[in-house]
Formats: C-alpha cells, sequence, structure tokens
C-alpha cells in the first residue's frame, strides 16, 4: 500500500540543490530542478553510490562513486536507456513537498 512521507519544506532546497530522506530501510534523493521537486532511489545501481550526493547537470545527476548518470524527471540513464533507478511522485503542498512510496 502506498503512503505520503513528508520529505520537508520548498524553502529548505534550493534550486539545483538535492537531500536525501530516509523511507522505511530506503533512502530517496529528493532533488529541486529549477523550482520543481523529484524524488529518484538514492542507490545508484552500479556500486550504490549515494545519487543525493552528486552532482546536479541540469535533470540529470551525476553519481559521486563512477559518473553513472540518470534524468532526475524519470529516473531513466541518458546514457543507457535500459538502465534506470526508481522514480517517485512528489506532491506540494503549500510549503510541504511529500513522496509517495509504496
Amino acid at each position: 500500500m502506498s503512503e505520503w512521507i513528508n520529505a520537508g519544506t520548498t524553502g529548505e532546497l534550493k534550486p539545483g540543490e538535492a537531500k536525501v530522506i530516509a523511507a522505511g530501510e530506503r533512502e530517496i534523493a529528493i532533488f529541486n530542478v529549477d523550482g520543481k521537486f523529484h524524488a529518484i532511489d538514492n542507490l545508484c545501481p552500479h556500486r550504490g553510490g549515494p545519487l543525493g550526493d552528486g552532482v546536479l547537470e541540469g535533470n540529470v545527476v551525476v553519481c559521486p562513486w563512477h559518473g553513472w548518470r540518470f534524468d532526475v524527471t524519470t529516473g531513466k540513464s541518458p546514457v543507457m536507456p535500459l538502465v534506470s533507478v526508481e522514480q517517485f511522485d512528489i506532491a506540494v503542498e503549500g510549503d510541504n513537498v511529500k513522496v509517495k512510496v509504496d
């Protein structure tokens, strides 16, 4: 069953920044791309690198460990289309950012 969890407020994350939240036993990386929020799994499928610590280039995050790249709006790799990370729905209610997790 899906639930919406609080991911913080819009003021906590400036455009181009990321933060990581805990959702049960997993971590989710939240990104602000030009004022719009996106959420993907924090673990890079290559070697488990922390995507939330990566550099955001437009809407693509670069894993800090080995440079794998993922579009934070879709979770898909722009380099290897068959590789992806889970993408999560985001809702902004007033100043609150929420993430839908299963």
